[in-house]
This record gives C-alpha cells, structure tokens and sequence, in this order.
C-alpha cells in the first residue's frame, strides 16, 4: 500500500512540474510588470484571479515594484468573495490592502468617471466560464467601454475558457432582451477565453466604443485543452463553480433554473448536473433520457434532498427530489444547452399536464428570455415540447460567429 501511494504521489508530481500553461498574471510577473511601470492601476478581480501558487493578482499587484495599485472594483460576489449570487455588492476598503474598492454589482454596474479618476489602467483578471449568462464577461465589457470614455487603458490578464476553446452555440442576443445576463450580441456558449472576447467586443465594434486595450496572454495554453490540462490551480469563480468541470453543467442546466420549476442541484452537492421535481420517477426519467441516445451523454437516477436554500430555486429544502444525475462523456460531442430543452422534451411525454413555463407566474418568462437572448426558443418550444423546433433557430448563428471571432484567436 506504501508503494502503491508514493507511485501516486509520484505521477501527481510528474504532472504538475510538466505543466506549461502560464496565465496572464504570472506571464506579466515573469516580464517585470513592464506594461504597467509607473501607472497607477485599478484592478478588476475576484477570488479566482490567482497565481498558480494560490496568490492573489491582488496582493501581486500591491506588491510589484513600480506599480501603485489604487483601485479596486468587484464583480458579482466581490473582489474577496464574500457575498452571494445576485446580493449588491457595496463600496469598502479592502481588508489587507487598505485599498479602496468599489462595488460593480449593485447600483453600478459599469464604472463611472469619479471611480475611474484616480487610474491610468484598469486590468481585469477573473476566470470565466465561457457562457453569456454569466455575468462576469459583461463587467469585463462595460469596463471596456467605461475606459474608453475616459481615456483610460484597459488590459486583460488572460485565463483559460473552462468550458472549451472550440465550441460555440446558441443564437445572438436579440434587440430587447440585452441585460446582464445577455450583455453583448454572443452566442450562449462563445469559445473564447476572456482575453479573446475582449479584443473580438473591441474590434467588432460590439461595445459603444473602441479601447486602447492591452492583452497579455497566456503561454502554453491550447483551444483543446481541457482545464485539468493546464496543470492550473481551480478557484471557484462562483460558489455554485466549485470544479472546472461545473462550468460546461452551467450551461447545460442553468437556463431552466430561471424557471424555479424544477432543481438543478443546487443546494445539494452536485450543482447545476442534475434534473430532478418532487413528482419525477427517477429510473422511468433515466431510462427515457438514455433512450434518447444524446450523443455525449449519460444520465443515471438519483433521489436527494437539498441541504440548503439557494434562491427560490432551492425554496422547498429538504424536500426529496427525483431526477437524473447528468455524466457529460465526450465534451465535444455534447449539445450542452440543448440537454435541458430535452429533459424538458422527456418530461412533457412522461406528465404532459406539468407547468413547466407556468410554475412561477409571478416571475414570468421574463429572466428565461433574457438568458435565451431572445423570446423565440420559449415559444416554439412551447408549442409542441420538442427540440427539433428550436433546434435550427438556437444554432442559426453559432456557425457565423465562430467564424468571425477566429479572426481574433491568440491561441491554436
């Protein structure tokens, strides 16, 4: 067993003194912060900006030489972490740095002209996920295109995209349904890592106006890779992000959420992979799920009951769900967004008199349509629950998009 254990040990060593990737941090680090010599700097963070050692771009930057870090700015959850999805974030001092912060989720969420006074550059570092619905990207572009009414810099410490490099789906945002989950005209799912997205918004002429942008890339990073590939710590951008793995479940289940019909597992220790309802047949839903044959796929049955209350999603804790565990089995295969209009597909057949778009009048259609980025795919669906009469129309632009943001790839 000794043996055995040390042999362990072993090849997790080998495997991270082989890993290459180095994020945008640490290749500006390793290049003496020259971009930023004798600025004054803002930064854009949260607790997924980190070095591979697990430091934070925060106290990097207040401790480079030549670089007077003197801004803050947080995102959803704040540049330390410390509130919860949706919750306002407020205008503080940073604890350890004595740094002022202020709050880009709340009353503002783009960066007015008397935060952005006291800076010459604002650098954004946050690990994305690679979907539009979450909001990080937006305050990544709204950032932009504060700096550039400004005459303010703006630079991008890139990161890896978690989900993939390579794929792409969904439609564009549709004229009325722009919001902070549907920021820029994007597919769902966009294929770029966050320094890529920067460039394509600002070149593409996507934000309102074009910023002297500066992106410093990464080094040995690959569209392919996958995220356990890089050999890169995971900080949970979110607390429901917990794996790297978590971000291609966010796509696949996060759209029904808006709909507080069904869970997701959230509030259990699985979020965003399962399907489940309090009146589901756990094996009948698996066995009409796997029939389904979803290239990319495996469902297994699960019953849990939530620990906790995450939103109005989690309202009824600790009351037994039914459902299937979703196994994503060859990522590029799978239709990640799609999944959830099949279980929904499943359901319908299995309890056609289900509220599906129903079960929350009060909140409407209004948050699904805006994720969707538009009010189509709901009514199509709706009329036969069938995926086959979204399909076309959610994919109509995904094709067109790649192409044109491959322009803008800094990574083969």
């Amino acid at each position: 067993m000794k043996k055995y254990i040390l042999s362990l040990m072993a090849v997790a060593t080998a495997l991270f003194a082989t890993a290459q990737v180095k994020t945008g941090i640490e290749v500006l680090r390793d290049g003496g912060f020259k971009q930023l010599q004798g600025k004054r700097v803002g930064l854009v963070t949260n607790p997924s900006g980190v070095d591979r050692n697990l430091k934070s771009t925060v106290d990097i930057l207040n401790e480079a030489p030549g670089v007077k870090l003197v801004a803050l700015y947080g995102p959803e959850h704040g540049v330390r972490g410390n509130a919860h999805a949706g919750d306002a974030v407020g205008d503080a001092v940073d604890a350890k740095t004595g740094v002022k912060t202020y709050s880009l989720y709340g009353k503002t969420h783009k960066p007015t002209a008397a935060m952005l006074k006291d800076i010459d550059v604002l650098v954004y570092d946050i690990q994305d996920i690679g979907c539009r619905s979450y909001t990080f990207y937006a305050t990544m572009g709204m950032c932009m295109e504060a700096c550039a009414e400004n005459g303010k810099e703006f630079m991008v410490l890139d990161r890896p995209n978690a989900v993939s490099g390579n794929k792409v789906e969904g439609n564009l945002v549709e004229k009325g349904y722009f919001s902070m989950v549907s920021k820029y005209a994007i597919p769902y799912v966009y294929g770029l890592t966050p320094g890529e997205l920067a460039i394509y918004l600002n070149e593409e002429g996507v934000t309102a106006k074009k910023a002297h942008l500066t992106v410093i890339p990464m080094e040995g990073w690959k569209r392919d890779m996958t995220y356990a590939q890089t050999g890169l710590p995971w900080v949970a951008p979110s607390p429901q992000i917990p794996t790297p793995d978590h971000a291609a479940f966010y796509a696949m289940s996060g759209v029904i959420g808006e709909l507080y019909a069904f869970n997701t597992g959230i509030g259990y220790t699985l979020p965003f992979q399962c399907f489940a309802t309090p009146y589901l047949d756990a094996d009948k839903l698996a066995d009409a799920m796997n029939a389904l044959n979803l290239p990319g796929f495996r469902f297994r049955p699960i019953n849990f009951k939530p620990f906790f209350k995450v939103g109005p999603e989690t309202a009824d804790a600790m009351k037994e769900m039914h459902g299937v565990q979703v196994y994503i089995t060859d990522l590029d295969k799978a239709e990640l967004t799609l999944c959830q209009f099949y279980f929904l597909q499943v359901l319908h057949e299995l309890h056609p008199d289900a509220k599906i778009f129903d079960a929350n009048a009060k909140r409407g259609y209004g948050m699904f349509d805006k994720v969707m980025g538009t009010d189509q795919i709901r009514k199509r669906f709706a009329q036969n629950y069938k995926v086959a009469d979204i399909a076309d129309y959610f994919n109509k632009d995904a094709a067109e998009f790649k192409a044109k943001s491959s322009k803008y790839y800094l990574y083969q």
